[in-house]
């Protein structure tokens, strides 16, 4: 099946007698067992079924499936917020002592895991002087445990080799974990260009709706653990709070993501909600059509942006001028994503009178909504990093970013005018209602 159908179809099947079209929500805690050899069969992980939801549900299992037939991995977990997705991804394999390396390129909540919590945790993260694969390369050493690469940077709008970057993990025996976010599978599956481990924040293009929290990770199932067994003893040797379970030999190719929900998530705690799983798949059925439109209306605004004489410069990487214009043939099909940034012509102050001035597009920190959404990344998503960390992140003081949205183009670029218009006479109009139609 395509991406459209498999946003529509993967992953459920009506169950007898009801036969509901709809995915049900199976908005409970706990399920029955048969016998108690069945709860322990289950517990022991010798068995199939539901425990309790807070480790698997119906209804989140459905989403599961859909993400993995979406993403082309062999399993999927579904948590309760992106960043709970990426923080259960790296607990699956990290341990104490141990490293991971990173691009520089990263979304600000990201870093401060990164740089200030995983490290309390004594895992160490290495960052690297750009997303090029040399840089990289000269910072695994045996106790890395993971090369870490967003496919889009949120905000830098840098698309990473995968493939190569994918190539130098591997020949050191570690894997590459991407978060695919920005471009979602609809545009691209790293999967498919040797990327091990994909995580998403639902939040955003995959529910587009910007009503509900998730995430999910998603497992390749092609890393071959077994080989490695030394540096990811956590899959190869006995776990003793399953009875001396040994994950590579019991699950074979799921091993990852099987760790992942049944020590990670069991003992973190980080759930999607029953009914946040449906909300979600809700956004999922429609996300080929809304990423068509996304696209088509950040061209035609990357463009006009381009043109005005009141930007200053325009981050696009759909331009030929782009350093990225040929990644994006690769890896997008030359299908740049919506997500761009700008900066207005007289600086942080002009920026912030344009911020302050747009009357259609909401001023809000979130991405891949249906609505058109702008960010200043420097005073909200990436304050807590110093000056040096946010250029090296690719923000810059003056930077709008804009995640364009599928309402009719004419009317984002006619915010767009205004905005600019008043940015550029220096002056704030705070009248709220939106811009009268033709």
């Amino acid at each position: 099946m395509r991406t459209e159908t498999i946003a529509l179809h993967a992953g459920y099947q009506a169950d007898t007698p009801v036969m509901s079209a709809a995915v049900p929500i199976y908005q409970t805690v706990a399920y029955e067992f048969d016998s108690a050899d069945h709860a322990a069969a289950l517990f022991n992980l010798e068995a199939e079924g539901f425990r309790y939801s807070r480790i698997s549900n119906p209804t989140t299992a459905v989403l599961e499936r859909r993400i993995a037939a979406l993403e082309g991995g062999v399993g999927a977990l579904c948590l309760g917020s992106g960043m709970a997705a990426l923080y259960n991804a790296i607990l699956g394999i990290a341990e104490a002592g141990r490293n991971i390396v990173t691009v520089p390129q990263l979304y600000g909540t990201t870093h401060t895991m990164f740089s200030h919590v995983l490290s309390r945790m004594n895992v160490s993260v290495r960052f690297a002087d750009s997303d090029s694969p040399a840089d990289i390369d000269r910072l695994i050493d045996d106790n890395t445990m993971a090369v870490y690469c967003e496919s889009v940077g949120n905000p830098a709008g840098n698309v990473c080799d995968i493939e190569a970057l994918a190539e130098t993990a591997h020949a050191h025996g570690v894997p590459l974990l991407v978060d695919n976010t920005v471009a979602s599978p609809v545009l691209l599956r790293p999967i498919e260009f040797g990327a091990d481990i994909v995580v998403h924040s639902l939040t955003k293009f995959l529910g587009g709706h910007g009503t509900t929290l998730g995430g999910a990770i998603v497992d390749g199932g092609q890393f071959p653990w077994d080989r490695h067994a030394r540096r990811f003893a956590m899959l190869n040797q006995p776990d003793p709070s399953y009875h001396g379970l040994v994950y590579a030999t019991h699950f074979g190719r799921t091993a990852y993501i099987e760790r992942c929900r049944n020590f990670c998530l069991r003992t973190t705690g980080a759930a999607l909600a029953p009914l946040s799983a449906f909300l979600l798949l809700q956004g999922v059925e429609t996300v080929a059509l809304r990423v068509e439109r996304h696209v088509q209306n950040a061209r035609c605004v990357a463009e006009a942006l381009q043109k005005d004489a009141r930007v200053a410069w325009v981050n696009y990487a759909g331009f030929p001028t782009s350093p990225y214009y040929s990644l994006v043939r690769k890896y997008l099909a030359g299908r740049a994503c919506s997500l761009l940034t700008f900066g207005v012509h007289g600086g942080m102050p002009a920026g912030v009178r344009f911020y302050d001035s747009l009357r259609l597009i909401k001023r809000v920190v979130n991405l891949g909504d249906a609505k058109s959404l702008a960010c200043h990344p420097a005073s909200t998503t990436h304050r807590q990093m110093t000056s040096r960390e946010q250029i090296a992140a690719g923000v810059m003081p003056e930077m709008i970013r804009l995640s364009v949205g599928i309402e009719h183009v004419d009317d984002i670029l006619a915010d767009l005018d205004q905005a600019l218009a008043a940015a550029h006479a220096g002056r704030v109009d705070l009248e709220l209602a939106l811009p009268d139609r033709d």
